[in-house]
């Protein structure tokens, strides 16, 4: 096969086979305005290993980066962190190509490996916390479960002091460097804010228990290899982590959030009395119109705020359909320590604003108050809505008084 893209050595035995995928836009309902990257890695010493492999579409590009390092024949092992098809979609192929001695996963990965392929391929457990040597080199293997399957585990390379970290510290990013130091800052802390609110999110207390965890372990890998975006090496690994600890804590900040959709302006009205009042106030305010902003980047203003206002029209004695389509998206991550108020306009019936209310309360955001308007908004709604604003910002002020603002 022509060696159309070639590896990047990444470290001393290392190197970066991956696929670079610039055209995707939607990952299972996520937002990829970026692209993103399909990482996999060929280690190398007296015996070669093939870290997890690629969607399936993108074999090719694969094949082509691990023959420009090593013939597929020469690869003695495969080891699967990660059976989602992102990172497992090629394993057959690359089996059937590669005919390796041994294949190695977690034990949950063994069992999703074979629903997932049908297949009755022999793979080889391995015990979180075990150690194998394969050739000249040592590897160390740590479940991860639900973050975020439960086949998820680390890979550790001693001799390189290297962690294969599948999703963990990953983000959709498709990008020529390949490490992070070389990218635009503001880019990395926005993408991997934005993977970690819509992947991870929901494991938040997990994360925590898994950075205790590494921390008892000693372990502290100068690089940091995840399946998808840059690398991570040097200072930029004590950034990542110092995030995640920020980000699994989910304090409540002094940010506020208005997200709406309207029909025909009012609804739309509302919510910039509300985002007026609270920036007088001297608040942060992100106002998230939902005819021009997707789900995906709706959860990653949510997660680091303190206060979310949301608003709807009523529309067949339900919420407008934008507003379901994103609460649904966002009860599933389950954000939590906010705040929360709904408001919207009607003509007859207006059930969109108790509707918003349950929805909230079973999210658990602490209800403050609501605003609707019939037709309108009149000079009254207004006020309501300022109002409102004022409750709001009372008790973010008052929960937020021992913490640092945003």
């Amino acid at each position: 096969m022509n060696q159309t893209v070639r590896a990047v050595k990444i470290s001393d035995h290392v190197y970066w086979v991956g696929a670079m995928d610039w055209s995707i836009r939607d990952f299972h309902g996520y937002d990829t305005s970026r692209g993103t990257t399909y990482n996999a890695y060929l280690v190398t010493g007296k015996k070669n290993i093939l870290i997890d492999t690629v969607k399936r579409d993108y074999v090719d590009e694969l094949i082509s980066r691990v023959q420009s390092v090593v013939p597929l024949e020469d690869i003695d092992y495969i080891i699967s962190n990660h059976a989602e098809p992102d990172h497992s979609g090629a394993l057959d192929i690359m089996i059937e190509k590669i005919k390796p001695e041994k294949i190695f996963a977690s034990k949950m990965g063994v069992k999703a490996l074979k629903e997932h392929f049908l297949w009755n391929v022999d793979v080889t457990p391995v015990e979180d916390g075990s150690e194998i040597i394969l050739g000249d080199l040592t590897f160390r293997f740590y479940e991860t479960r639900m973050l975020h399957w439960p086949d998820s585990m680390f890979s550790f390379l001693v001799e390189d002091n290297l962690l294969f970290s599948q999703d963990a510290f990953g983000m959709h990013l498709a990008s020529s460097e390949r490490f992070i130091d070389q990218c635009d800052s503001s880019v990395v802390k926005y993408e991997a804010a934005k993977y970690f609110a819509n992947i991870l999110l929901p494991y938040a207390p997990l994360i925590s228990k898994l950075l205790e965890k590494m921390q008892k372990l000693g372990l502290d890998p100068s690089i940091v290899a995840p399946d998808h975006g840059p690398i991570w090496r040097g200072d930029s690994i004590a950034d990542a982590v110092s995030m995640y600890t920020e980000w699994t804590q989910q304090k409540m900040t002094r940010k506020v959030v208005v997200i709406y959709d309207t029909m025909w302006g009012a609804t739309k009205k509302m919510a910039q009395s509300l985002a007026d009042t609270f920036a007088e106030k001297g608040l942060y305010v992100k106002v998230l119109p939902l005819k021009g902003v997707h789900r995906s980047n709706v959860i990653t203003e949510i997660f680091d705020a303190g206060a979310v206002l949301i608003g709807s029209p009523t529309l067949n004695n339900n919420l407008f359909p934008t507003l379901a389509d994103v609460l649904t998206y966002c009860k599933g991550l389950k954000p939590r320590n906010l705040i929360g108020a709904a408001f919207g306009s009607y003509g007859w019936s207006g059930e969109a604003v108790p509707q918003l209310k349950k929805i909230m309360e079973d999210m658990g955001i602490e209800f403050v108050g609501s605003c609707k308007a019939k037709y309108g908004p009149s000079e009254n709604d207004i006020q309501c809505c300022r109002d409102l604003a004022d409750d709001v910002y009372r008790v973010l002020i008052e929960k937020t008084s021992t913490s640092e603002s945003h």
